[in-house]
């Protein structure tokens, strides 16, 4: 009896599942916020900036009653609205306080602590070298903390060997916290070498998650003969994910959601390493099995190299919402 395309057999495909992946405590706190306050306010709620660097999140958030917008003066007089978790520059909180606006702020408790370092450092008349993405909301936020001119971004080796300070003993760096942990190495090892007076951080600026994720996909890249990534081309978390799968030598892409899938990316594919950026919550990750199942006999294996157990509190002014 011959086979028809209802009856044929499925190609067999394996699915290699990151663990750590997807949302990180300060997008599930960030989250929250928009949430509580649009319990807590009623609809609309404004949010400067996305919430999170995901589409998904960002609509879902918008058909509860969220409005976003890039800037402060977008917000009508009176309304409530919430800062993104990437942080923003001291002139935005204190123009909200200055039109008497009720604000919130959902920083990531880490991005937070990078604010207080470079506070800290330029108070104590260092010059901060940054190393971040420009144009990235958290860089243009850590800037906004201290005095123009008090910072110097630095994106790549290149950068750090062509820097130029006016006073090379008086440095210290800091980092934005959702970077290649291999690639940051490589530029911190690069000033290190020519600035040895440099002054570290405190701690790892490079955010838990951040490097969890990392490491989850390293760990399962060598079985895979391909990594899809989900989440957003504007997530820094998501977009370092994908390079790291193809620093250790395996084709990856990056996907926001299973409709994006292209198929041809499968061809001869048997085993698939799946993960997902810190802003991309875990039912795009099931959508993506489910999808794959309609054309393969999957089976699916989770890799977990670390467990997550950090959560961070809310806001006062909502803790009792919650």
């Amino acid at each position: 009896m011959t086979e028809t395309p209802a009856t044929a057999a499925k190609p067999v495909l394996e699915l290699l599942i990151a663990a750590p992946r997807g949302f990180c405590a300060g997008v599930d706190r960030a989250i929250r916020i928009v949430e509580l306050a649009i319990e807590k306010h009623g609809a609309p709620v404004y949010v400067r900036h996305e919430i999170v660097h995901n589409k998904f999140v960002v609509d879902t958030l918008r058909a509860k009653g969220a409005v976003f917008v890039e800037e402060l003066d977008e917000v009508p007089d009176g309304a409530p609205v919430v800062f993104s978790a990437h942080g923003v520059p001291k002139s935005v909180p204190a123009n909200a306080q200055a039109r008497g606006l009720d604000y919130l702020d959902a920083t990531c408790p880490l991005v937070s602590k990078v604010h207080r370092q470079a506070e800290r450092l330029v108070a104590a008349g260092r010059h901060i070298v940054f190393i971040g993405h420009e144009g990235h909301p958290e860089v243009i936020g850590t800037f906004g903390q201290v005095p123009a001119g008090s910072m110097t971004l630095i994106e790549d080796v290149a950068d750090a060997e062509a820097f130029a300070p006016a006073d090379p003993n008086n440095l210290a760096f800091l980092t934005q916290t959702t970077l290649s942990v291999d690639d940051t190495a490589e530029v911190v090892r690069t000033l290190q070498r020519r600035f040895p007076a440099m002054q570290a951080p405190r701690g790892e600026d490079i955010c838990y998650a951040t490097s969890n994720r990392q490491a989850a996909v390293k760990a399962i890249a060598g079985a895979c003969d391909a990594v899809l990534v989900i989440g957003a081309p504007n997530s820094s978390n998501s977009v370092r994910l994908v390079e790291v799968a193809q620093r250790e030598g395996v084709r990856a892409a990056l996907i926001q959601r299973a409709a994006d899938l292209d198929w041809a990316f499968l061809d001869g594919i048997g085993t698939l390493g799946i993960t997902a950026g810190a802003s991309a919550p875990e039912l795009l990750v099931r959508e993506l099995v489910d999808l794959l199942a309609t054309r393969f006999d999957v089976t699916e294996r989770e890799e977990e190299t670390t467990r997550e157990t950090i959560a961070f509190k809310l806001p006062r002014a909502l803790e009792q919402a919650a």
